[in-house]
């Protein structure tokens, strides 16, 4: 595709339906809300069944009205500091969240919601990956040895292909075995490539390009389905901060009930990440082509990335955009490192693409990469920490900003 778009509103929702379906057969405990998604050709949010995110100072006055309506609900586990996982026995939570939200105020029990690089249009890459040219470079080009010296960038994504790649920007990148992705466990029938697969690995690989001297770690916290709820990323989120990144690259994420903060995250960054000075959190502002905030993207606290059209000079149509969006960046047809072997896509099985270790991919998840690894160049170059280096080159986006586009970086 020229710009990474989805075609006409009929192309939309087949390609809607046939990735959420691919979702929910692979998840029976995720919930679509509303139930009636179908039929209005999209949807609001997805949750974890019977799941509540509560603050752990309003557990005392919450838990037994929560209990008025469900008995059996009981706290799962404490996430990180200042939030607890809920599970009832009933799966729908409709009904109890608005009864509480006039009791409580609005956000103060919340669902687990359900990140995805599915969102409500499309996969997070707004294009299911392409074949590159043949002997295709990658794009960006892989930069100076030097760059990114002594900076330390987490990709918490989809995990780490290992196929003996002749790709050396990609040496040295670090996965523990437990987050290395092994094809032989990818549930696509026929030996095809997962549809989510490689994510992780191209991403890695754009941040290795554009700051080659960078130490790049790859955290798996997305599952084969292309999601992750709130409360697992967190506890990731959590061990990827122990291992003393400066930057953080995360390419999902979701739109929430309301359009309210989600909980999980509001407690990480109060209880964890802002006590972590210096680091900076880099994520994908999502491919829905409008303003409706999408999280984590939309916190004030994140670095949020829109893409930007092939020619930089335009927003990509399928970039959300908005205030809450602080830079776009190239994310139309990048070039990198993907998997080996036959893909079928989604919408049409009948569409067999080959592939020898290289992609052609668009979307804000590689937007995002570019600005990571852009943050680690300044970081190494001026001296600066994750979130100084930040600042400056929003700094200079701003200086570079169109009308009707917004702040822009490029390589």
């Amino acid at each position: 595709m020229a710009t990474g778009g989805t075609g006409n509103a009929e192309g939309r929702q087949r390609r809607l339906e046939a990735e959420l379906d691919l979702v929910l057969d692979r998840h029976d405990d995720i919930a679509v809300s509303p139930a009636s998604w179908r039929q209005r050709g999209g949807f609001d949010y997805l949750h974890r069944k019977g799941e509540y995110l509560i603050a752990d100072r309003d557990l005392a006055r919450v838990l037994p009205r929560l209990r008025e309506d469900d008995s059996h609900v009981e706290i799962v586990d404490s996430l990180t500091e200042g939030v607890s996982l809920l599970r009832g026995r009933y799966p729908s939570i409709e009904r109890t969240l608005d009864r509480l939200d006039a009791i409580f105020g609005p956000g103060v029990v919340t669902p687990n919601h359900v990140l995805a690089v599915c969102d409500k249009v499309h996969l997070c890459p707004a294009s299911e990956p392409e074949e590159p040219a043949k002997n295709a470079d990658p794009r960006p080009r892989v930069g100076d040895d030097g760059v990114g010296q002594g900076v330390r960038v987490a990709v918490v994504d989809t995990g780490f292909l290992e196929e003996g790649y002749d790709h050396q920007w990609l040496q040295d990148v670090i996965a523990d075995p437990s987050d290395i992705e092994d094809p032989d466990s990818w549930p696509s029938p026929d030996g095809f490539i997962d549809p989510y697969a490689g994510h992780g690995t191209f991403i890695a690989g754009v941040i290795r390009c554009l700051a080659p001297a960078a130490e790049v770690t790859v955290e798996q916290v997305i599952d084969q389905a292309g999601v992750v709820d709130e409360a697992a990323l967190i506890v990731q989120l959590d061990e990827a901060l122990a291992k003393s990144p400066d930057v953080i690259s995360f390419s999902a994420g979701a739109q929430t009930r309301a359009n309210l903060p989600p909980k999980a995250f509001v407690e990480f960054y109060e209880n964890r990440l802002r006590h972590h000075k210096g680091v900076v959190l880099v994520a994908a502002a999502g491919n829905d082509g409008d303003r409706i905030p999408f999280w984590p993207a939309a916190f004030p606290w994140a670095v949020s990335v829109g893409a930007l059209g092939p020619d930089s000079d335009t927003r990509a149509d399928f970039s959300n955009f908005g205030g809450w969006v602080d830079v776009y960046a190239p994310g139309v047809d990048l070039v990198n490192a993907y998997a080996t072997g036959q893909y079928r896509t989604v919408v049409d099985p009948t569409d067999i693409r080959n592939f020898q270790g290289m992609c052609q991919w668009s979307g804000t998840s590689f937007s995002t990469p570019v600005v990571a690894g852009l943050i680690a160049g300044q970081m190494a170059r001026i001296g600066q920490n994750g979130q100084q280096a930040a600042a400056a080159l929003l700094d200079q986006a701003r200086s570079q900003a169109l009308p009707g586009v917004g702040p822009r970086l490029w390589f």
